[in-house]
């Protein structure tokens, strides 16, 4: 049996953090007691835990879905942030499917892949994938916190 490669190892952690957080991201949303409240911010807050969800989706379906898995996905940046009161069950479904895609993709990325210049430039600059998969990463991670802090705010 081959041993498995440090880079095959980091595509398996990345798709296991990805789908930990898309995970949290689901429970964060569920967990909002009313679903009004998934579109209410707070302060000088501007995007609501509904359109925040919206937006990983959009972003995850396009960066991962298209770009590193061929699935066509052509992405409506400004209606995940303009559409509001997408009923709660259609977000959850759209996300648990993003989830499994993008797990699905990420673990079978192939040997070489990592290193390779990522499909799309990042703010006109070429990056790594494995620059550009952590950074989404990291974006995830501040979008559901913003999504806990207006969950706990809102609903006390």
């Amino acid at each position: 049996m081959k041993p498995v490669s440090v880079e095959q190892n980091m595509w398996t952690i990345f798709a296991q953090l990805l789908d930990r957080d898309l995970q949290k991201l689901h429970d964060e949303i569920s967990a909002f007691s009313e679903e009004s409240n998934l579109w209410k911010t707070t302060g000088a807050i501007t995007n609501p835990a509904g359109n925040l969800c919206l937006h990983l989706t959009g972003s995850l379906n396009h960066f991962i879905g298209a770009t590193l898995g061929n699935t066509g996905f052509v992405r409506q940046r400004e209606g995940e942030f303009a559409n509001k009161n997408v009923p709660r069950l259609d977000m959850l479904r759209e996300l648990t499917a993003t989830r499994i895609k993008s797990v699905e993709i990420l673990s079978s990325m192939p040997e070489g892949s990592l290193e390779a210049t990522f499909p799309r430039k990042f703010m006109e600059q070429d990056v790594s994938t494995a620059w550009f998969i952590t950074h989404i990463l990291t974006h995830i991670s501040y979008h559901l916190g913003q999504v806990n802090y207006l969950r706990r705010v809102l609903e006390g």
